[in-house]
């Protein structure tokens, strides 16, 4: 059943059915930036075609955004953007998809901008909404990019990937349908879980946590233990497909107020030098980081109380088992065979994660020399 809802400036829509949204939108042109060729083989790339044509809005496709993308692919996007002169920009697929359709978004609106410099922080987003607006549809329960004024852009020379934030680049209608989301393969289904499982364990226990993103966190990280395991096993099941869509939305309003922590530092930074896809990172690490995180108190009881609320003594078994039930690797050993490569770059590592943005909002902040025995452990599996 189809949900509406309006909050901070976004039209949200939630529950099976309401991809026909798009129907409603007023426009006459759409761009639909999506990935490789899973939405087309599913059939619903040309569903939202189809519905924009419903709605007078004439759409073409830029497609083939890799995971993590970037700026190269980014740039591509504007400029088939200006060619076109869409008044809609649609962002169709995960979390990659939608991070590109938004920076492109960006670029198309302002083409004196040319460098992936001119929006990585300190510099800042201009205004937006000039031209166009944005509609993202996400096929993945994860990322909560639909709900998030985030994106991650990987620089074509250096392959670092930079976090960028600004409520500009906040979408104006997120569609949440979870009939779009069916063809995920377990392991994506596993990943993209994770990563929503982390955010909204670390929104939990963000510095910058408040009443109501404990809310929204507490009920996101509940819905997620309990059936990301069941999306996993059964993939068709449109009413696990749904709760966990819906878990991964409210994860993502709560962690886009927030902010996240240091497993999503230590992701990003591992997605950078060893190429490990983000989820993944993200559920290998956040046990070792939990660990780590219960120095300061606060951030203790509140596990131990989600714990309690679950049935459990221990948070951290929770995932640990979690992550097993999901066959994910109880350590980045199983991720990175060559140990001697991965521990000469921890130097660089620790420092590349010291300096990311979401290590400010950590409940402790570590030290380069934490993070680096932070690396070694997750690595090894202590």
């Amino acid at each position: 059943m189809m949900r509406p809802m309006k909050l901070a400036g976004t039209e949200l829509m939630f529950g099976k059915g309401c991809l026909e949204h798009l129907k409603t939108l007023k426009g006459t042109k759409a761009l639909i930036v999506t990935g490789g060729s899973s939405m087309r083989k599913s059939g619903i790339l040309q569903r939202v075609i189809d519905l924009l044509c419903e709605a007078g809005i004439k759409s073409e496709v830029f497609s083939g955004v890799e995971p993590d993308p970037f700026f190269s692919t980014v740039y591509s996007g504007a400029e088939a953007m200006k060619a076109f002169g869409p008044d809609i920009i649609v962002g169709l697929g995960g979390g990659s998809a939608m991070d590109a359709a938004k920076a492109m978004w960006v670029y198309y609106e302002h083409p004196e901008l040319t460098r992936l410099s001119d929006i990585v922080p300190p510099s800042p987003i201009p205004k937006l909404r000039n031209k166009a607006i944005l509609v993202c549809v996400p096929s993945t329960s994860g990322t909560a990019s639909e709900v998030s004024r985030s994106v991650v852009i990987t620089d074509d020379e250096t392959h670092v990937k930079y976090g960028i934030g600004n409520m500009e680049m906040m979408p104006d209608v997120a569609i949440c349908d979870p009939e779009v989301t069916v063809t995920m393969p377990p392991s994506i289904t596993a990943e993209t879980g994770m990563d929503a499982l982390t955010h909204a364990l670390e929104a939990l226990v963000s510095k910058r946590a408040n009443y109501l993103s404990n809310i929204l966190s507490i009920a996101a990280a509940k819905d997620i233990i309990r059936f990301l395991p069941k999306a996993y096993n059964d993939g068709s099941n449109v009413e696990y497909r749904e709760i966990m869509l819906n878990a991964s939305m409210t994860a993502g309003l709560a962690f886009t107020n927030v902010s996240l922590g240091i497993v999503h530092s230590m992701a990003h930074t591992l997605g950078s030098f060893f190429g490990i896809p983000h989820g993944l990172a993200d559920a290998v690490l956040l046990p070792y980081v939990m660990a780590f995180n219960q120095a300061e108190e606060s951030a203790a009881d509140i596990y131990t109380a989600l714990a309690k609320e679950l049935g459990s003594d221990n948070l951290i078994s929770v995932v640990k088992e979690l992550n097993s039930a999901l066959g994910i690797a109880g350590s980045l050993s199983g991720l990175i065979k060559d140990s001697a490569a991965y521990m000469e770059k921890l130097d660089e590592m620790a420092e590349m994660a010291k300096n990311d943005g979401c290590t400010k909002t950590n409940p402790v902040i570590p030290t380069v020399q934490q993070l680096k025995a932070l690396f070694v452990q997750a690595y090894s599996g202590n």
